[in-house]
């Protein structure tokens, strides 16, 4: 077990954490970061075989192994916090103990799968799961692939494939064409996002639209389409489904963080309802990388006491809330998404419970009480996600450990201090 003392502890490796240990360390601030990717980047710059970064995500990440101040750790998961200002944490080959002064939670955030019939099928991916897929060296070859589900991310995906040798038949999106055009009539006020969906706008798109079945015997073979009120079948051999991103909250809860509309809340210089505490990036809402590299530079000041050094950064977050604000708006999922749900749909895919096996149940305890929901080797990230938004069940208050781990780390846990 190693022991570490910093002044300020950093989750989460992606923009926003990379932006805060900058922020942070430029203030003289001791700064060690915690991620369980193998490299930083988080999920929007995840690296691998056939990764080609942005310049500024290179950048970022070159300033932050230069930075004598910064202390990086990759691959590693938090496991649970014995202190108040202190977590434990475990790597393949070791766990440790961080004990710090101030913490700045970037924990990211996760996909959200709706459940259809026959969504668990050999072939069926998240979007954002099959375009890690191919930044790991999955290659495509002339494959039919549907993309579906709703948000820009679907677009990325798309050139993703397109770049891996898939062949796109089609992109299944629930927004109406009236939400869409709105939101295309107003990105001159982000030029750099007009740009981008100009190059990203692909053919076979079909709004106000999804996907309701997924057939095969032991493959995906193809896709039923439901557009208004009219179902087709599309042939393909993948589909990647997608519905927005859900902030990862879990950690700011076992530290008693105040949540609002299922993220964790924060004041304009990014703090928490717990002193000491910062939090920045996908876990406070969903608004892209330029709003999270703002939020994080936000918070690494403020963490510092340095928070007049942020002002530009407040600039930039006010005008990437206020897009954030309209990709909200725009992709905003309606409950009749829900009507595809069957009793017999499989919701948790670990332990085969179906969604009629906990569709009357109170909340996501009596779920799991009842049926053993999301006690699978997942432990719930998919389908407590999922029920979540099915059934307006609320966050339980998790319980540590928040990942597997070993004998060792439970013991060392579970010693009295002192």
């Amino acid at each position: 077990m190693q022991t570490f003392d910093c002044e300020i502890l950093i989750l989460g490796a992606g923009p926003a954490g990379l932006s805060a240990a900058l922020a942070a360390a430029r203030c003289g601030k001791s700064v060690m970061m915690l991620d369980d990717n193998p490299r930083p980047g988080g999920q929007i710059w995840r690296d691998g075989p056939q990764v080609s970064l942005p310049q500024h995500a290179r950048q970022l990440r070159q300033a932050v192994a230069e930075q004598p101040r910064i202390t990086l750790l990759n691959g590693a998961r938090l496991i649970a916090r014995p202190t108040p200002h202190s977590v434990v944490f475990e790597t393949a080959d070791d766990c440790g103990e961080i004990r710090w002064q101030r913490l700045i939670l970037c924990c990211g955030a996760r996909e959200l799968s709706l459940p259809f019939p026959g969504w668990t099928l050999p072939g069926v991916t998240g979007a954002g799961g099959l375009q890690a897929q191919i930044k790991h060296g999955l290659q495509l070859k002339g494959e039919r692939v549907v993309i579906a589900g709703s948000g820009p991310l679907l677009l990325a995906v798309a050139s993703t494939v397109k770049r891996a040798g898939g062949n796109i038949v089609a992109i299944i999106e629930q927004a109406p064409m009236t939400a869409l055009a709105r939101f295309a009539a107003g990105l001159w006020r982000w030029p750099e996002k007009l740009r981008q969906f100009g190059e990203l706008f692909p053919a076979h798109y079909h709004s106000a639209s999804q996907v309701t079945h997924a057939q095969g015997d032991s493959y995906l073979q193809s896709v039923t389409v439901l557009h208004q009120g009219k179902s087709r079948e599309i042939v393909c051999d993948r589909l990647a489904i997608g519905y927005g991103l859900v902030p990862n909250i879990e950690p700011a809860a076992i530290f008693g963080c105040k949540t609002e509309n299922q993220a964790i809340w924060v004041d304009a210089e990014q703090r928490t309802s717990v002193q000491d505490i910062y939090a920045a990036g996908e876990c406070t809402g969903f608004g892209g990388s330029e709003l999270a590299l703002a939020e994080g530079e936000i918070a690494g000041y403020a963490a510092a006491n340095c928070p007049e050094n942020a002002q530009t950064a407040i600039t930039a977050h006010d005008r990437w809330q206020r897009f954030a604000r309209a990709l909200h708006v725009t992709f905003a999922l309606p409950d009749s998404l829900k009507d595809v749900v069957t009793p017999d749909t499989l919701l948790c895919r670990c332990e085969d419970v179906r969604c009629g096996d906990v569709q009357h149940a109170e909340s996501w305890q009596a779920a799991k009480l009842a049926s053993r929901c999301g006690m699978g080797a997942c432990q719930g990230k998919t389908c407590a996600t999922s029920a979540r938004w099915l059934y307006g069940w609320s966050l339980p208050q998790p319980r540590e450990p928040l990942s597997p781990a070993r004998i060792d780390t439970l013991i060392h846990l579970a010693k009295p201090e002192g």
